[in-house]
């Protein structure tokens, strides 16, 4: 009888653990979410911050990235954006429901463009990679219309990475490429500048990659706003025919 009290007993405790265990699982579970959700809240109004100080200079970023989409139209196929950056456009581009890969080649500022897209919900919409501009881990002619939104002013090679959009570029596909004009990087840098910091500018601006691309025989678009500067480039070389 002794003995069978005895099993009684350790069984009665490892139940207790086990209930025990679930507990705490689920409290540290409650809590993880509970600091992922601040960690995205506070995220978000960084991000909010930022626009609301760009627009307190007289620039816009959701019209502008609204001008730029309104100008792609129409959108068909496969869709990529190099340089995911903190969202800016991918959040435009998955607010009209549209579904596209992402890439970027910083996981940490991808990061934050996930919290962003994860704040409003949209993330089953966009595929994000990890990748560098100047050699894309896809196929040739994988899209039909590549994004890269403010990246040609960090890039020390623009035009390989051009090329490289030309590779994964599909025939009568469209690459749309925007960035600061000369008012744009000046009021950039003077908010860098501001916060201690200093805004880097490659060589190359719109209207270099405007040129390359008619030369490699795309019909070329061009747009500009009072910061940024636009061209869309469609692919219509009849040898790929």
């Amino acid at each position: 009888m002794f003995a069978r009290i005895a099993v009684n007993r350790r069984r009665i405790k490892e139940a207790f653990l086990v209930i025990l265990l679930s507990v705490l699982n689920v409290q540290q579970s409650w809590s993880g979410d509970n600091l992922l959700d601040k960690e995205i809240a506070e995220n978000h109004k960084n991000y909010n911050d930022r626009i609301e100080l760009f627009k307190s200079f007289g620039y816009d970023i959701s019209k502008e990235r609204d001008f730029i989409l309104e100008k792609s139209l129409p959108l068909n196929g496969r869709i990529l954006e190099v340089g995911t950056g903190k969202g800016h456009f991918a959040i435009t581009l998955a607010r009209k429901g549209y579904h596209f890969t992402s890439v970027d080649i910083s996981e940490e500022e991808q990061k934050y463009a996930k919290m962003n897209i994860g704040h409003f919900g949209l993330q089953k919409q966009i595929d994000f990679k990890i990748a560098d501009a100047k050699k894309l881990n896809f196929d040739d002619g994988s899209f039909d219309v590549i994004f890269a939104i403010n990246m040609v002013h960090h890039l020390s090679g623009p035009f390989k990475v051009i090329e490289e959009f030309m590779r994964v570029i599909r025939l009568a596909g469209k690459i749309v490429v925007s960035d600061f004009n000369r008012k744009g990087l000046d009021l950039v840098g003077r908010i860098h500048r501001n916060e201690g910091r200093i805004h880097p500018e490659g060589k190359a601006v719109i209207g270099d990659i405007s040129a390359y691309l008619e030369k490699k025989r795309f019909r070329v678009e061009n747009y500009e706003t009072g910061f940024q500067e636009t061209v869309i480039a469609h692919w219509f070389d009849m040898e790929r025919q």
